[in-house]
């Protein structure tokens, strides 16, 4: 059974990761150690006293309202995310107004989420076509880490419920196939939310989840010819995590995490290496010339599903960009109790709820 307080760590810690690393994405290793000391960023850089939050964080909030409005309202949980999806792009291309009515997803009613943050320029474009896509019929062939770093939510959602694994870790892929359409895209966010949903419960092990997902992929997809490179790589995470090699260093091996591959690599790296450590595996995922927000992000949602809300150190937890707004997203993953809940199914189903 997993508990309300893993659900809460896995979103918050999702978002401190994604905060820690927005400042430094696009700028190299010497500008980083020479910015922010030898250990490289390791708090906040605050904006106006406020840890700001980049894309990554964004769309997967819409990720979690898309399948708690598909519960509600009885719809594919595929059709939802692409909807809510559409709605993001919309805070993305447009400023707020009281004015504008969101078409799927409440969080479209929030404010604070009209802001462009470094969105990808694939996720954008995809999403204009104004075409759902999926594994079958992709939309391109991009594999950018876009796809796989706003998945988490579905590794958390599918709690007791009547759900195989493999239907979950198919809903993975197909989330991320709404953008990315290269195997390589959404193959990593398969496996991801089976991480998340193995390490959600209590006394999983990082490393038997990582396992689980490796098996789960190759039974999944035997016959694509990019697995065995996906394999590889993560292979390569799983050996490097148990060697005293410097982080920077098995960072540089694994990649930039740009793509979809490497970014859940580095993070598996980090959460392998220093499990049970947030503090240290967050630093270690952030601190190099790669898509840091991404790799933080991935890194915070597989240990705060490790170590819980209440094992998240005060600092990233104190002037988070819209803290309160994702651990109420993270509690309706946990209470959801879908038509039994008049109220709760009326907030999925009502796009003026949040005005």
């Amino acid at each position: 059974m997993r508990s309300q307080d893993r659900f809460r760590g896995c979103l918050l810690g999702g978002a401190a990761g994604d905060a820690l690393g927005y400042p430094i994405e696009f700028i190299g290793e010497t500008q980083i150690f020479h910015r922010y000391g030898p250990d490289g960023i390791t708090s906040y850089d605050l904006q106006d006293g406020i840890a700001l939050i980049s894309d990554d964080t964004q769309m997967t909030l819409f990720t979690a309202n898309g399948l708690l409005q598909a519960r509600a309202s009885g719809t594919s949980y595929s059709d939802a995310m692409w909807h809510c999806c559409q709605d993001w792009l919309r805070t993305q291309e447009t400023q707020y107004s009281p004015a504008i009515r969101p078409r799927y997803a409440w969080l479209g009613n929030i404010p604070d989420l009209y802001s462009p943050r470094a969105p990808g320029n694939t996720c954008l474009s995809s999403l204009r076509t104004n075409r759902p896509r999926s594994v079958q019929m992709p939309v391109n062939n991009s594999k950018g880490c876009e796809g796989v770093m706003r998945v988490a939510p579905i590794g958390l959602y599918f709690n007791d419920r009547d759900v195989s694994i493999e239907e979950i870790c198919s809903l993975g892929a197909e989330a991320s196939a709404i953008t990315h359409g290269h195997p390589l895209g959404w193959m990593p966010a398969a496996a991801l939310v089976q991480i998340i949903h193995e390490v959600a419960e209590d006394d999983a092990s990082i490393q038997d989840a990582v396992r689980h997902a490796m098996d789960q992929v190759c039974s999944m997809w035997p016959e694509s010819p990019e697995r065995s490179d996906f394999m590889q790589l993560m292979q390569d995470a799983v050996t490097l995590a148990g060697q005293d090699e410097d982080d920077l260093d098995a960072i540089h091996m694994l990649g930039g995490g740009w793509v979809a591959e490497e970014a859940l690599a580095i993070a598996v790296y980090c959460a392998l290496k220093y499990a049970g450590d947030f503090d240290r595996a967050l630093i270690a995922s952030v601190n190099h010339s790669g898509d840091s927000d991404s790799t933080g992000a991935i890194t915070g949602n597989i240990l705060g599903a490790q170590v819980g809300l209440t094992g998240i150190p005060e600092k990233y937890r104190e002037h988070l960009e819209l803290s309160g707004l994702v651990l109420e997203v993270a509690d309706d993953l946990w209470r959801d109790t879908g038509e039994n809940d008049p109220v709760w199914q009326s907030k999925y189903t009502d796009i003026t709820y949040g005005r």
